[in-house]
């Protein structure tokens, strides 16, 4: 895990050093060339999506472990990939606007969501999978734990679509609108591979 950040912060440092990643997006309505401000919602949108990536990194990884299953191995390694590749292009931002990765601000509360958005027992967005949770995932073995890592990624990216999209309406910086609108299909493609994936192995998600 730690190997994986140090690349990825490689690469988002190489980004940035070639100017590969810049703020306005041709073609964006709305977009803007100026950094947003620390209570913004493309710092808020930067800094709450962050952590809800990581999260869906570290499950994967888990479940990596605890099946031999190639077609779940093999989505559980793109969802990764993809995943910690964004977080650091969102914190790569972050630290491109001179703003603090972390807030004392409840999450989302820059979409209007703020102290009702933390669920319990460590699930602090809508989506993300309890201590619990993740506990359990880390001791299941083999269909079991292939079911529950589907369950739990669904929510996960419904979650994830979910703050993608309000983004997607307040966000100003074009290439992160452009980010999340990617971040929408893309996970609204893979929620409805999962159900497919469920239905062969006679479960349904949550």
């Amino acid at each position: 895990m730690r190997q994986w950040g140090l690349v990825t912060g490689a690469a988002v440092t190489a980004l940035v050093a070639t100017g590969a990643i810049t703020y306005a997006v041709a073609g964006d309505e709305g977009a803007s060339d100026a950094a947003p401000t620390a209570d913004s919602a493309d710092a808020g949108f930067a800094r709450d999506m962050a952590v809800h990536h990581q999260q869906a990194v570290e499950m994967s990884y888990v479940v990596r472990d605890r099946t031999d299953d190639e077609e779940v191995r093999r989505l559980a390694y793109d969802i990764a990939q993809t995943q910690a590749n964004q977080r650091g292009m969102l914190l790569g931002w972050l630290d491109m606007w001179e703003l603090p990765k972390v807030s004392s601000d409840p999450p989302m509360t820059w979409m209007g969501m703020g102290d009702a958005a933390a669920g319990k027992d460590g699930a602090l967005m809508p989506g993300m999978a309890t201590n619990t949770e993740m506990k359990r995932l880390g001791e299941l073995d083999g269909k079991r734990a292939e079911v529950f890592y589907l369950q739990l990624m669904t929510d996960h990216h419904k979650g994830g679509v979910h703050m993608a999209q309000a983004c997607v309406r307040a966000c100003e910086v074009g290439v992160e609108k452009r980010l999340a609108r990617g971040m929408v299909e893309g996970q609204e493609s893979e929620i409805e591979l999962m159900a497919g994936m469920l239905e062969e192995r006679g479960a349904a998600a949550r």
